[in-house]
């Protein structure tokens, strides 16, 4: 059993590779202004001429081929053990599918993985995709995708990792939680969290809509009742509404089949 790394970045600059910690084979699909391929220490790097994290995550797909898929972005330094880690916890678990680790973020605070179990959609949809590692055959003969209507780049700003996660669960596969430490976010710049401003809670409003559009009401008011935290320079019928502009949005989208 092999692990790859499945990295997207944007005008790529090659010592940041050296900084990440890599020590497993890496395909780098870098968003450029650019089509080439080439090769770097063990990174295949891919670029293209286009953007968007859920393109370049397909991309990234369609040129892996090892047994274990770690999804990563260009600000995470890995453990010296994250390799050994991943492949030994699919290892011991033969069931798993989908695998959550823990990455410490000092900036954003994540919920801590604190024991290995099983996982279900209503408690596994808010990690981001550095924190996900899954069998590539499992998602390959599933045909499952990332959504490109969904994440930085795309039209709907944030929420591929979660429809992503969605579409696992939506296809039976199995998600577990592993209480591992695979490595940590260093400060950067997000490139799709502004705050908590009018195109945030457009784009909540759209991802609640397509993770299931028949309680989309229910889900966009238990969040904004169950987040005040969220409601700073915006208050809540106001919020409401944007959620609601958003969830109208996308579903004009996808009966236009504009959504990918």
């Amino acid at each position: 059993m092999r692990l790859e790394v499945l990295l997207s970045v944007m005008n790529l600059n090659k010592k940041d590779l050296d900084k990440m910690n890599i020590t497993s084979k890496c395909t780098v699909i870098n968003q450029c202004g650019k089509n080439k391929i080439e090769k770097y220490r063990k990174f295949n790097i891919y670029s293209y001429d286009e953007v968007g994290v859920s393109k370049s995550r397909n991309r990234g797909l369609d040129n892996v081929n090892e047994d274990i898929i770690l999804t990563s972005d260009n600000d995470i330094i890995y453990n010296d053990r994250y390799e050994r880690m991943v492949i030994d916890e699919f290892k011991n678990n033969r069931e798993a599918d989908v695998i959550i680790f823990n990455v410490d973020n000092p900036t954003r605070g994540k919920r801590l993985i604190k024991k290995r179990k099983r996982l279900y959609i209503f408690n596994s949809l808010n990690y981001a995709s550095c924190n996900i590692a899954f069998r590539r055959k499992s998602i390959k003969n599933n045909k499952i995708r990332f959504n490109t209507s969904f994440g930085p780049g795309a039209k709907f700003g944030n929420g591929s990792d979660t429809i992503f996660l969605r579409d696992v669960f939506r296809n039976k596969l199995k998600v577990y939680s592993s209480p591992c430490n695979i490595g940590k976010i260093y400060p950067n710049e997000s490139t799709w969290f502004k705050g908590y401003n009018e195109t945030y809670f457009f784009n909540k409003g759209a991802l609640f809509t397509a993770i299931n559009p028949r309680i989309r009401h229910i889900l966009i008011l238990q969040y904004l009742l169950r987040h005040k935290e969220v409601l700073v320079d915006i208050k809540f019928i106001k919020a409401y509404k944007l959620m609601l502009k958003g969830s109208k949005e996308y579903l004009y989208d996808y009966r236009n089949n504009k959504c990918l």
